[in-house]
């Protein structure tokens, strides 16, 4: 009886092993140039937000036209106006990376383990565990894989920096790792 129950113990390390060769590790700190590039990859997906941006930019564009056809002359305050919305409208998504920076930042480097088991996210504050049954996909860009939450509106992006991973190899790895537990998107 106890020679079966080494053999079921070798069998667990054994297992624990394979999944510890399979799992893929990033050491990193957050950029705000890694929110960005996660949060371009949301708008290319949900193209409602690029859409409306577009619509509201355009408005501003026709109401600026209109106005300085009227006058015959460029409204000064219009004008301003005008450039500020064309600024905020262009600007959003760095503003709007620069914030989840600073919701981010703070809590210094960053380690993720990839494995067959799903992804865990520690820092020196937090740990985060995510299954693969939480994410719709992924997509690949240069520098990043930015993972997308299954939630109708990807509220939750998870965006793994290729900066994070120790050998060039590991790109690999990890980009077949997702193959196999995700989608491309």
């Amino acid at each position: 009886m106890a020679e079966g129950s080494q053999v079921t113990n070798n069998s667990a390390e054994v297992a624990a092993d394979v999944v510890d060769e399979a799992a893929v590790q990033l050491v990193y700190r957050p950029q705000p140039a890694d929110a960005l590039v996660g949060l371009r990859v949301r708008m290319r997906i949900k193209r409602w937000g690029l859409l409306l941006r577009s619509v509201f930019l355009a408005l501003w564009v026709g109401q600026w036209l209109v106005g300085t056809i009227s006058r015959g002359s460029a409204d000064v305050v219009s004008t301003a106006l005008f450039l500020f919305v064309v600024l905020v409208v262009g600007g959003y998504p760095r503003l709007q990376a620069a914030q989840v920076q600073r919701i981010v930042g703070w809590q210094g480097e960053y380690r993720t383990t990839v494995s067959p088991a799903g992804i865990t996210t520690s820092s020196d504050h937090s740990t985060l565990i995510q299954r693969w049954s939480v994410l719709q996909g992924y997509r690949e860009t240069r520098g990043h894989f930015v993972l997308l939450s299954r939630d109708p509106n990807i509220m939750c992006l998870e965006v793994l920096p290729k900066h994070g991973l120790s050998t060039a190899d590991d790109v690999d790895r990890l980009r077949a790792l997702l193959d196999r537990y995700t989608t491309r998107v």
